[in-house]
């Protein structure tokens, strides 16, 4: 096992072989690093569980490289979910949608619903087309992390954070900082009319623009909803610090703000994004580095709006709950 910097059409390739080999395979996606397996391979499916130290009835997402193969993977798929899929893929936002015989319940966590992406990043896309030209239908990949911790956004902290946990013929490719910095935008298809489950880079407003404002979309309450989908614990994205959402710093402690925000003295300050978006790219490596810092106390101000600051907020109030 090893981390991958030259993403070439032959390591591609290898890459894509060991994935029909039963091998994992950690990739870089546009908003976050996936720890990926064969979806049909039950046997490379349990090993995400036991590298990440996950729960097996959390489902997993299964990847594709175009809109053209959902139908392998979902059915009975509403008109305004194709118009979604069009809009919006290649790109950060998961679907959930009725599930067809391909989808077993060691992937779907026994639900009668999958969770399907098509990522934009150019390695992701790459090893996903090569993938299904060897012969593969899809590649399930939740964030490349221990469960419940902050996700990678780099390939060295896929290695810092899963390193132990890999075998040797496991692969970790590498494409650079991940652009989103957030996990995708999950939203439930199954009924008539579309519900945000998660936030992320695709904004409420981006959807309603493309569905019309005739189409509710509403956060359904996860418990009320019974539907499973990755990252909706309570407790989740956490680091090792105690994370803070109010109060003032003290000395020795991190703190994670907007650039006009001032440092308290004795504070180490962990980022100073300029926007909302660079907020969203910066804070997962911000929350690992006060980590490896041993900073026991980091403190951030949330952002404000009702753009990507929706997700961010999403994961600062799940990370600050123990």
């Amino acid at each position: 096992m090893g981390i991958i910097s030259n993403c070439t059409a032959s390591v591609i390739k290898d890459a894509a072989s060991a994935l029909i080999n039963g091998d994992l395979v950690a990739f870089p996606t546009e908003t976050v690093y996936g720890l990926g397996a064969n979806a049909i391979d039950k046997g490379a499916i349990a090993k995400i569980y036991q590298v990440k130290g996950r729960p097996t009835d959390h489902p997993l997402i299964v990847h594709i490289s175009s809109i053209d193969s959902v139908d392998k993977w979902a059915r009975d798929i509403p008109e305004y979910a194709i118009n979604l899929a069009r809009a919006f893929w290649p790109g950060p936002m998961t679907l959930i949608l009725p599930r067809t015989a391909l989808a077993k319940d060691f992937i779907t966590g026994g639900q009668d619903n999958i969770g399907i992406r098509v990522p934009s990043h150019t390695v992701a896309h790459a090893l996903l087309k090569e993938f299904e030209a060897q012969g593969g239908l899809g590649v399930a990949a939740p964030s490349a992390n221990r469960y419940g911790a902050v996700s990678p956004t780099t390939a060295i902290a896929v290695e810092i954070e899963l390193g132990s946990y890999l075998s040797k013929s496991d692969l970790i490719l590498d494409g650079g900082p991940s652009i989103v910095g957030v996990e995708s935008t999950i939203i439930d298809c199954t009924s008539n009319t579309p519900s945000i489950l998660r936030p992320g880079g695709i904004t409420q407003g981006m959807i309603e623009e493309i569905l019309g404002n005739i189409i509710s979309i509403e956060s359904k309450n996860l418990q009320v909803n019974k539907i499973k989908a990755p990252g909706l614990m309570e407790s989740h994205y956490a680091p090792k610090a105690n994370l803070f959402l109010d109060g003032e710093p003290s000395e020795g402690d991190g703190l994670i703000a907007l650039v006009n925000i001032n440092t308290p003295e004795g504070v180490q300050r962990l980022a100073s994004p300029i926007n909302n978006e660079q907020f969203a790219q910066q804070l997962y490596s911000a929350l690992r580095d006060g980590d490896n810092k041993k900073i026991q106390n980091v403190y951030v101000v949330p952002p404000s709006g009702d753009d990507i600051a929706v997700a961010i907020n999403d994961r600062l109030l799940r990370a600050s709950k123990r």
